[in-house]
């Protein structure tokens, strides 16, 4: 059978490359990436109200693939507008909700604490992400770590967005609460950045952790890995669902080091609860417990489910 291949439409941010890439991936796709960019004037504009046209966008790109895999509020309208054009010869895929009519896509994957419900709807427990065992497993002796009978905890940071501000308050609070609470004696942490982490916070992070423990200070997908190999304990800042969902991948303990809120968290609310009950996440406290729960790997559970619809479609 000859592979086929899938167009990834993103607007280039971690989380959404590492939710379309994990699932063309899983679908054994040949894929490649388009960052998508729209005229300035529609950055603004809410999809629904947006014209379904690929003259919004600043550059057009030619569709060789019969797969469109797309995330992310500017991804939409392209993928509608291929739909559109296309028709039947390609099977586009929405990840997330899309914030429009669901009857444009042939199917929508969404994590759970979306809340969405319909016939085309696919729900994951969490959000999936690129993160495999494997990947995990071989990039483990990447960081070199001198830790002699010390427990090591992954401290994996996010950064702000529209619902946490990442004051100066709350990240020294975060901070100082994990220097105490993982003491150098008996622990090591490996504190890995992400795409989202302002300079600032990293530079606060090596001046609070450097000393005793390790701190990555560049983005490194493989020191991120490695971490993850290592750790006995993970922790990651309440900002992401999706490093989170990633961490559950190794079935080892994860705990969110939780923050104010600027604004509702009602999705982040159904989020925790949900991984609280399958027993993977607890909320960073004054106390270190130790568990295990069945590693989570939602994105190799729904591929063969869309496989299944492709086929009911004709593309496979």
């Amino acid at each position: 059978m000859l592979e086929l291949k899938a167009l990834l439409l993103t607007q280039g941010m971690h989380g959404m490359v590492s939710q379309v890439e994990g699932l063309a991936k899983a679908l054994k796709l040949n894929f490649k990436h388009q960052n998508i960019k729209l005229k300035p004037i529609w950055n603004f504009i809410p999809p629904k109200f947006t014209p379904i046209s690929e003259n919004l966008l600043t550059e057009k790109f030619v569709c060789d693939s019969k797969i469109i895999i797309s995330c992310g509020r500017k991804s939409v309208i392209p993928s509608i507008a291929l739909k559109k054009r296309l028709k039947n010869q390609i099977f586009n895929i929405h990840i997330q909700d899309p914030k429009v009519s669901f009857k444009h896509f042939d199917l929508i994957v969404s994590p759970e604490h979306d809340g969405i419900k319909g016939d085309n709807i696919l729900t994951t427990k969490g959000s999936i992400h690129y993160l495999t065992k494997k990947e995990i497993i071989d990039n483990s002796n990447y960081l070199q770590l001198d830790k002699g009978k010390k427990k090591i905890v992954a401290f994996i940071i996010g950064g702000p967005n529209k619902y946490y501000n990442y004051s100066d308050e709350q990240v020294h609070f975060i901070f100082n609460k994990i220097k105490a609470l993982f003491t150098p004696d008996k622990f090591k942490i490996i504190v890995i950045p992400s795409y989202r982490t302002p300079e600032e916070v990293i530079k606060k992070a090596f001046n609070t952790f450097s000393i005793n423990h390790h701190v990555v200070k560049t983005i490194d997908k493989k020191a991120y890995l490695s971490s993850l190999a290592l750790a006995d304990f993970v922790i990651v800042t309440c900002d992401s669902t999706s490093m989170i969902s990633e961490a559950a991948v190794t079935g080892k303990p994860v705990f969110a080091a939780m923050m104010k809120p600027r604004k509702s968290i009602r999705r982040f609310n159904s989020f925790f609860k949900q991984f609280k009950e399958l027993g993977i996440l607890k909320e960073l406290n004054d106390s270190i417990d130790s568990w295990s729960y069945d590693k989570l790997d939602e994105v190799n559970r729904i591929a063969p489910i869309i496989k299944e619809k492709m086929k009911l479609n004709g593309i496979i």
